[in-house]
């Protein structure tokens, strides 16, 4: 709790000894003893005992100004006066040459100017302190000096320094204490006589100057004949001490902030203070996380005067790429910054409590499945995923039967042998909808060590998993399917890249890989003639090392999804949705089931173009939208299928578990855990976490596609493809070598053709790309 402003002024010995004596010695000539003086100002305030005379001293000064209003001619600088100004309210229509006032230059700054001449029928020139001549308005005039005629400006700066022996504001508390006790308003001109013992042009400037910059003790009330000030009452100024004291508190707070600031940003980037070294101090992380949410558009009201003030005092803009630009310079931010984990209050760490449950479930892992787990583990498994990948949801077998028919093992990780329905941690699953993936880091959905050591599929150890078989037609479509609990031992784990280099070898010990893929050619062929849409596209994926330096490492990938590794897992995992479809449609079981209704716009209708990217972008813009069934499955018109449920990545998808917990009870022979209404309620909750997810890798993708493009040598010509003709010769187009469409103007070329293109422009902080065609020289070309 604050203590009393006035407690502690009085605490610290009430007015100033030089106030004190201004009142006790020069008041009309009255002899008054120090003594007394001191005892006067402080009873006044704290209702201790003081000597009272009949007629106290300020009475006795207002009687005797009321009594006579004379004119007093100023000894110092010998000015002659003007009566029609000494007392009198300002009456601004009678400004005249030669006269001394002070005017509102601007919202923070009164000037003493002298007027000059007449501007117009209303405005007056007036030269100022600082000697400008300029035009204002009657309004702005706030005090006219009185008992001053023809005053030379040249003589402003010494009035002013004469002026400043004079201000002392603790004689406002000394007269206020006396004031407020008789309810008495006083004039500017009866304050300088109390204060100064005189009335004239200094000391009625003065006055003025202390009365109308005071914001405690007194408050400026408008009378018909004059501009009079009247003490506050004493909880008012209680008040306003109280707060005049926190806002100097909170000032000098910002000062030394201030400094701490400058310091930092003077040091070189590898001296930089810590991040944590901002956090440590309470009132220091309070201006710090003002900055940042004012960085990200995403302050509160005090937040954001608080950041402006910071901006302010340092010299920069009051906007959020100042603000970025300021903790980047401290060290508090990488440059290379990614605002939107604030901007969207990402969940980039977990509570003690759901990782103290987490580390319960590595304890103890419990498996209430054990007894119904079929042993797989004699059969060869591929896990094929990106070279990154830190959870391996699934993997894969394949074997030919006797009557020639493939058979399919599709195994997927069984988080749900650990993690039950609406636990603590299943509940923070479902607040973050999905594992988010950037080419900075990753964010796992569950806490890093179950995901990786308890739940994620392992090569060479006993893993637990559901594993989804399948027996093909020989035309592509399901004969058989089983959905069982397994334990699997997984013989390789395998990049897109090896996995089709192995492909490509056609070993015959790897005879499995070559049964998947003859699986899955069979499986795309039955598709496409169930009416599948082809949208394979070219993607970058980009990993960046050390994402704090000022420079770090970006690794560029570009996959092609028509990569033949790449073709045979997602085949797999179709084929995996459309099993874990038909099962709940034959048990009656309530699932997450996806659907996509065929576009109204033939397939046929692009076969004009040439295959890939340029025909799969035509595919994808006529889509329509994704719907979802909770209770039976509904066609998926873009796979070709009668049913889909997604299912294969219960680590990373919080909907995949949800189809985990179903499938794994009825399993088990228990009721299943949720209702349709239950798992619908619960996939909306996790989908607008996903829907940022997305956005934010989106973002962050495109981030550091723009500073490897910034960096790349400058006139690099890249190929790219023509997409589509946004209007007139404005084409979106793909970079082939980098994965990323962009959008400019070319003067040749149709859909599917190749053009030439140099970056002019790439700045990721900005979101600014701008790019080029480049028109080959025929004659070279030919050559």
């Amino acid at each position: 709790m604050w203590p009393s402003p006035m407690a502690a002024r009085a605490a610290a010995g009430g007015c100033s000894s030089a106030g004190l004596a201004l009142f006790g010695f020069r008041p009309l000539h009255r002899a008054v003893r120090p003594g007394a003086a001191f005892s006067w100002g402080q009873s006044s305030l704290h209702g201790g005992c003081r000597s009272r005379l009949a007629h106290s001293l300020v009475d006795s000064v207002l009687d005797e100004l009321r009594s006579r209003r004379r004119l007093r001619v100023s000894a110092k600088i010998g000015l002659q006066g003007t009566k029609e100004l000494s007392d009198n309210k300002i009456d601004k229509r009678a400004l005249q040459k030669g006269l001394l006032l002070e005017f509102q230059k601007d919202s923070e700054r009164s000037l003493l100017a002298v007027v000059e001449r007449p501007d117009g029928k209303k405005n007056w020139m007036v030269t100022d302190q600082n000697g400008i001549l300029s035009s204002i308005k009657p309004q702005q005039v706030t005090y006219v000096v009185p008992g001053v005629m023809n005053f030379d400006s040249s003589k402003i700066d010494e009035f002013l320094e004469k002026a400043q022996d004079l201000l002392d504001p603790t004689v406002l508390e000394c007269a206020w204490m006396e004031l407020s006790e008789k309810d008495k308003s006083i004039t500017v001109e009866e304050f300088a006589e109390i204060v100064y013992g005189t009335k004239e042009s200094l000391e009625s400037y003065c006055a003025h100057f202390l009365l109308s910059r005071d914001i405690v003790y007194f408050v400026k009330v408008e009378s018909r004949d004059y501009s009079m000030y009247q003490p506050r009452s004493p909880p008012q100024v209680e008040e306003l001490l109280r707060r005049k004291l926190a806002k100097e508190e909170a000032e000098k707070e910002l000062e030394e902030f201030i400094h701490l600031l400058k310091s930092a940003k003077a040091l070189p980037m590898e001296s930089k203070p810590p991040k944590s070294s901002w956090l440590g101090d309470e009132k220091i992380k309070q201006k710090i996380e003002a900055l940042q949410a004012y960085a990200v558009d995403a302050c509160d009201d005090e937040q954001r005067r608080l950041a402006a003030n910071i901006l302010k005092s340092m010299g920069f803009t009051r906007t959020s790429s100042a603000a970025l630009k300021l903790l980047i310079n401290i060290g508090y931010f990488p440059v290379h910054v990614n605002l939107d984990l604030f901007r969207y209050d990402v969940r980039i760490r977990y509570t003690d409590k759901v990782l103290s449950a987490a580390e319960e479930l590595l304890v103890d892992r419990p498996d209430s499945d054990m007894h119904i787990r079929k042993d797989l583990s004699t059969l060869k498994v591929y896990a094929i995923d990106v070279d990154e990948a830190d959870e391996l949801d699934d993997a894969l077998s394949a074997t030919r039967l006797p009557d020639g028919r493939i058979k399919v093992w599709i195994h997927v990780a069984d988080p749900t042998c650990l993690v039950k329905p609406r636990s603590i941690i299943d509940r923070e699953a479902m607040h973050r909808g999905t594992s988010i993936f950037l080419p900075t880091a990753t964010f796992p959905m569950f806490p890093e060590r179950l995901a990786m050591d308890a739940m994620s599929l392992q090569q060479g150890k006993q893993c637990k998993s559901v594993s989804i078989s399948v027996i093909l037609h020989p035309d592509g479509s399901i004969a058989e399917y089983t959905v069982e609990n397994s334990v699997i031992k997984p013989t390789y784990m395998l990049t897109y890249e090896s996995a089709s280099e192995l492909l490509y070898m056609n070993l015959k010990e790897e005879e499995e890989l070559r049964i998947l893929q003859e699986a899955a050619s069979i499986r795309a062929q039955w598709r496409r003639s169930q009416g599948s849409i082809d949208t394979a596209m070219i993607e970058p994926r980009i990993k960046v090392s050390n994402p704090d330096d000022p420079e770090p490492n970006i690794n560029l990938y570009v996959e092609d999804q028509a990569n033949p590794a790449m073709q045979l897992v997602s085949e797999m995992m179709i084929l995996c949705g459309e099993a874990v479809a038909a099962f709940g449609a034959d048990n009656n079981l309530a699932l997450p089931y996806r659907g996509h209704p065929q576009s109204n716009t033939a397939v046929s209708a692009f076969s004009h173009l040439p295959e890939g990217p340029a025909r799969s972008f035509a595919n994808i813009s006529v889509l329509r939208a994704a719907e979802m069934d909770f209770q039976k499955p509904i066609t998926h018109g873009v796979l070709g299928i009668p049913g889909y449920v997604q299912f294969t990545s219960p680590i990373r998808r919080y909907v995949d578990l949800l189809a985990h917990y179903q499938v794994k009870a009825f399993l088990r022979g228990d009721s299943p855990p949720y209702s349709a209404g239950d798992l619908e309620g619960m996939t909306f909750i996790a989908s607008m976490h996903v829907k940022v997810a997305r956005r934010l890798h989106s973002n962050n993708l495109r981030y550091w596609l723009l500073e490897y493009l910034r960096r790349q040598p400058k006139g690099r010509k890249y190929n790219a493809l023509i997409l589509k003709f946004v209007k007139d010769r404005m084409a979106a187009l793909l970079l082939v070598e980098v994965g990323m469409q962009v959008t400019t103007i070319v003067s040749r070329g149709k859909v599917g053709d190749e053009v030439s293109v140099v970056v002019e422009t790439a700045h990721p902080r900005d979101d600014i790309l701008s790019i080029r065609e480049v028109i080959e020289d025929t004659d070279d070309a030919e050559e």
